[in-house]
């Protein structure tokens, strides 16, 4: 559909992005280096494999077999994990043979769904806490069941002398038990584990499709033939897919062995994985459709598209995310050189170019240039609606009329007759008429001289342009989709033929196409969704990433599959005839328009075949091989003599022929939150609440901030500073800014203890915490808690304190400690916070911090100085400057220390640091930008001027208002 091009908007896969090379396998590593590849391939042989825990330690890997081996192959050593599993695997087929016939498909159904469930809910779940906190590892750690008996430190060593058995028996060469990392031996008691739950996952799968078997009534002979070959090649692709994935991850990744530790291996991209995107989860699921068919079943086919659905889900919430923290982090902010300082006695030469500085102060930030478009305020996607813009709008719209129209009109003959025509005239201006001005604009640059002309720039050619074609796009399927609900009606047996069958395979293409759509958004971005090479003149960098790694055009086949899933559902005529048109002229558009466009800027370096192809064509008999060239060959000669011919006639046919002129994500936000509990502990006796105290320290608030309580929108009597009887100042501090806890406690107090983070509005108890934590807390002692971030903050922990320092008149010693929360662990937003210690990991509260305030000072243009221009940008740029080092949590890879420093990379992925910046300028300046406004700035210079600009603008058009508010109520006077 688009060009495969890379743009800095343009976002990638990360780890499965690739660059198109000429040389036929790409070799890449995993493990120790950034560009690493999860899903990736060969192990070089005749190497030791080397691996590194997350600590550093390095060790050799030994080699270990797939489950299906270890567990059927003679050749394999047994141990009692084996058996184990076969005999849960006997007691599967057992329980078939043994059930009523009416009780075996939904106990079976039960069982495989229990399975399905252990697969992706409780190995997701072990594999997430992993990923986040290492808590497989940690749990292992706290059991000692690794540690040596003779050490008198292992609680267990009946159950060490089982798992070392168990592991040297099946692993004999260069692996013994007592020297192995705990990561490894970990990963292999993981090992384990999975392997019982996937047989028995398959083994259930099977079982019910056999209790669920059966030949359906009236097939005949051919139709039974056809779908038993049907089933058995979907199952024999699925088993060469997952024999050929194998080959390539090996065991290290076929059993997530990187959310233990990393390996150093060379590896050789190739094979399935060239052919579709997670072939293990995708195409890898062929074979449930194949029984699915062998079994006749609907049953069968709807609990494999549950499970499947399962799978993808396993893949978006667990894997990818690891694949993303693991292999794709960000890149390391290039910090500027310092500026060479003048020798002494040397005469400072000016360059002409610093002499326009001041002129440079009032220009503003380019969002834009004539290389490539603003990244901000996209238009493709519902998270990007926009009702103040024009395009959403109009669209919006055109939306409800249609949908009124369709919904309201009777289903005539002739209504039916009008929409046909409104969709084919949709989709011929979208292809045809939206080609030719893509056409025009390639050879002419057409549409970007008439904005020129009248004094507009590139970048806003680009704006009507991605309006024009986001609202013939949205009207040319929503026309497509209005008529297929007029063509549409119930069917009145669900059971009758393929009645069923024609609504889940068209389903399954709508949905395809819907996939398709966004992964090609997600390849190319905002830049290359909308054609953004036709209009911006940059050094084009032709890649291959995302989908585009596996098709060239996924849009020519799979691009369109829904139209063809709508032929299915609706089995009318005139929709066919619209999908066949749709496909027509879809096919036309790419070899009229795109590829003569893609020739032009990338010539040679246009990849011939994709990589499904690629792996296709190397999978055929050389015979074929060598037929299918000279097929190649004499297509090839064809498509030239019809675009010779297209070129001739393509002045004739422009003198009679007039020229006629984007969807979303949800993350969950996890987050390690705790469990309230409202009830006691009864350990509390004993614990003296004097022992336990917080004291609190932070950056004070600025005086702007402080001075806002005593302003003159106070009462007469309240505009002045209260007068203190006490040394007590109440505790205001800046936003953002980190704040440091310390905490005392009785010597014998729990090491569960932790400190957490609240507002103090949310609690009434002063006995209980009754609301959770949401990840703003830490634990008193390092170690204690599984999750990885309890211990981010901890500075000092259990420290013996004599009692003669104490000032409560209590000469007991005590434990302090000290912490600090920022970043996440903070509060952003504005309010009155406090601190609780709660006791032995509950929610029972033993001590509360003073309250304090956080406050954000507001920017008042009559206190600041003014600079040497006579401006406020000196002073917005002052204020400024800390802030947003508190909202990127003063990082050094993506804080700036000066005005000129740009973002770390971060910034750009993680939006959560713009949205905090955006809050503090809109209390600061009482003026709101979007966060990819202050993700495009770069720098705090540029921000400052956009504030500024935008008080200015915001100042004349207040002006102008009371101006004219005044000339209303008193006219001439």
């Amino acid at each position: 559909m688009r060009s495969p091009l890379t743009h800095p908007e343009s976002d990638t896969n990360g780890l499965r992005e690739r660059t198109a090379k000429s040389n036929e396998h790409e070799e890449i590593k995993l493990g120790l280096k950034p560009e690493k590849t999860y899903e990736a391939a060969e192990t070089i042989k005749e190497k030791k494999t080397f691996g590194r825990t997350p600590d550093g330690t390095i060790f050799t890997v030994p080699q270990t077999h797939d489950m299906v081996s270890q567990l059927l192959s003679p050749n394999q050593p047994r141990n009692f994990s084996d058996l184990l599993v076969l005999a849960v695997l006997g007691f599967h087929i057992l329980t078939l043979y043994m059930l009523p016939a009416s009780f075996r498909t939904p106990v079976f159904a039960i069982v495989f769904l229990f399975w399905r469930a252990s697969y992706n809910v409780g190995i997701g779940y072990l594999l997430q806490v992993q990923s986040h906190h290492r808590r497989l590892v940690s749990w292992m750690k706290k059991s000692r069941i690794f540690e040596d008996p003779a050490t008198g430190t292992n609680p267990q060593p009946a159950l060490y002398y089982i798992i070392k058995r168990e592991f040297e028996t099946k692993i004999p060469l260069n692996y013994k038990f007592e020297d192995a990392p705990i990561e490894y031996n970990t990963w292999l008691v993981f090992r384990r584990l999975v392997d019982l739950i996937l047989m028995c996952d398959f083994v259930s799968y099977v079982l019910f499709a056999i209790s669920c078997g059966g030949q359906p009534e009236g097939e005949s002979i051919s139709m039974a033939i056809a779908r038993w070959s049907a089933g058995w090649a979907l199952f024999g692709f699925n088993l060469w897919v997952k024999l050929d994935a194998h080959r390539v991850v090996k065991d290290y990744a076929w059993y997530w062995g990187d959310f233990f530790f990393l390996i150093d291996q060379e590896l050789t991209f190739d094979g399935v994985f060239e052919m579709a995107p997670h072939p293990m989860y995708s195409v890898g699921y062929a074979g449930y459709y194949g029984i699915s068919l062998m079994a006749a079943s609907y049953s069968v086919l709807f609990i494999s598209i549950i499970a499947h659905a399962a799978q993808f889900a396993f893949l978006v919430f667990v894997e990818n995310p690891h694949i993303e923290k693991t292999y794709n982090p960000p890149i390391p902010r290039q910090k500027p050189e310092p500026a060479a300082l003048p020798v002494a006695g040397e005469r400072c030469v000016v360059d002409e170019k610093s002499t326009s500085a001041i002129e440079d102060l009032e220009r503003p930030p380019p969002l834009a240039t004539a290389l490539q478009p603003s990244p901000v305020h996209n238009l493709w996607g519902f998270n990007n609606l926009d009702l103040f813009r024009v395009t959403d709008t109009s669209v919006l719209l055109l939306q409800l009329y249609l949908l009124g129209f369709t919904v309201l009109s009777p289903s005539t003959p002739t209504v039916k007759t009008l929409l046909i025509a409104h969709a084919v005239m949709w989709r011929l201006w979208f292809s045809i008429g939206i080609g030719v001005v893509l056409d025009r604009q390639s050879r002419l640059k057409k549409w970007t001289r008439h904005f020129v002309k009248f004094g507009e720039s590139t970048e806003e050619s680009w704006r009507q342009w991605k309006g024009l074609y986001h609202l013939s796009m949205t009207m040319c399927y929503a026309s497509f989709v209005a008529t297929c609900w007029k063509m549409y009606s119930l069917p009145p047996d669900w059971g009758y033929g393929l009645v069923l069958f024609r609504h889940v395979v068209g389903t399954a293409l709508i949905a395809l196409q819907v996939w398709t759509a966004i992964s090609i958004h997600d390849s190319l971005g905002e830049f290359g969704w909308f054609f953004g090479d036709f209009f911006f003149d940059q050094a084009p960098k032709l890649t291959y990433s995302g989908i585009y790694r596996y098709l060239n055009n996924p849009e020519r086949i799979i691009g369109l599959a829904g139209i063809w899933g709508a032929v299915l559902i609706t089995e009318s005529r005139a929709i066919f005839f619209l999908a066949l048109l749709s496909h027509m002229l879809t096919l036309g558009f790419i070899h009229l328009v795109e590829k003569p466009h893609m020739q032009k800027l990338y010539g040679r370096n246009l990849r011939r075949d994709s990589g499904l192809v690629k792996s296709l064509k190397r999978s055929l008999p050389p015979p074929i091989r060598q037929w299918q060239g000279s097929v190649d060959k004499v297509l090839g000669e064809t498509v030239e003599f019809v675009e010779d011919f297209i070129e001739t006639a393509r002045p004739k046919f422009a003198a009679g022929v007039g020229v006629l002129v984007k969807d979303t994500t949800a993350l969950f936000s996890q987050y390690p939150a705790r469990i309230s509990l409202t009830r006691l502990a009864p350990d509390l006796a004993g614990y003296d609440p004097r022992d336990y105290s917080l004291v609190i320290e932070g950056m004070p608030s600025s005086a702007l901030a402080v001075s806002e309580s005593f302003s003159t929108k106070e009462g007469q009597t309240a505009r002045i500073p209260p007068e203190r009887r006490r040394d007590f100042h109440t505790r205001m501090f800046e936003y953002g800014a980190p704040i440091r806890v310390k905490w005392t406690a009785p010597l014998n107090h729990s090491k569960k203890d932790w400190i957490g983070l609240y507002m103090v509005a949310d609690n009434v108890s002063r006995d209980a915490t009754r609301i959770a934590s949401n990840g703003r807390w830490v634990a008193t002692n390092p170690g204690i808690y599984d999750s990885s971030t309890a211990d981010d903050g901890i500075i000092m922990s259990d420290q013996r304190v004599s009692g003669a320092e104490r000032k409560d008149g209590v000469s007991n010693d005590w434990m302090s400690g000290e912490m600090e929360f920022q970043g996440d662990k903070l509060w952003w937003t504005q309010g009155v916070f406090e601190f609780r210690y709660h006791h032995d990991g509950k929610h029972n509260v033993m001590a509360i911090s003073l309250p304090f305030e956080v406050r954000i000072g507001r920017f008042d243009e009559d206190e600041v100085d003014l600079d040497e221009n006579g401006g406020l940008r000196g002073a917005v740029e002052k204020a400024l400057l800390p802030v947003v080092r508190n909202c990127f949590d003063r990082n050094p890879e993506i804080a700036p220390n000066t005005i000129d420093e740009p973002y770390g990379p971060l910034v750009e992925r993680d939006s959560k640091y713009a949205r905090r910046v955006v809050y503090a300028v809109r209390v600061m300046f009482g003026v709101e930008f979007a966060a990819e406004v202050v993700q495009a700035d770069g720098n705090v210079r540029n921000l400052a001027w956009r504030v500024c600009n935008a008080k200015k603008v915001l100042w004349r058009a207040s002006r102008r208002k009371t101006t004219r508010i005044t000339y209303l109520m008193f006219g001439d006077w």
